[in-house]
């Protein structure tokens, strides 16, 4: 999936784990990603937390997408920092499941944010590394 996974690359995330239902991803916020107030800007930290989502709930063999999404930002974060998003899987039913993701600032390990995905998967087709 990284493979194609344009934006992961081009904002140089790094997928560290990765295990059924799981997914670790990092990210180094830069400076084009902090706001007026020189703060991230919660869209950055969202799509941190979005990505790792995406990377566990796609660890199914079957294409996954999100049906829906939010975050609680708890702490600000800052250029230069790396921040870690952990996604864990915490049901999954039907075509469905619920994840949640935490954000934390390395190494100290502080929260930044806390965000719940729900996924749907698309059932007429398998992950398959071959295809376009």
């Amino acid at each position: 999936m990284y493979a194609r996974d344009t934006v992961a690359q081009n904002l140089a995330m790094r997928v560290t784990e990765i295990a059924p239902g799981q997914a670790v991803v990092e990210m180094t916020l830069t400076d084009a990603m902090v706001n007026g107030h020189g703060i991230a800007h919660g869209g950055y930290v969202f799509l941190l937390a979005d990505t790792a989502f995406a990377y566990a709930c796609n660890t199914h063999d079957a294409v996954t997408v999100a049906a829906s999404a939010e975050v609680v930002f708890v702490a600000p974060a800052h250029a230069g920092d790396v921040l870690q998003a952990t996604a864990v899987e915490r049901t999954r039913f039907g075509r469905s499941g619920i994840y949640d993701v935490t954000v934390r600032r390395v190494p100290s390990g502080e929260v930044v944010a806390e965000f719940r995905g729900g996924s749907r998967s698309r059932a007429e087709r398998v992950l398959d590394d071959t295809a376009p």
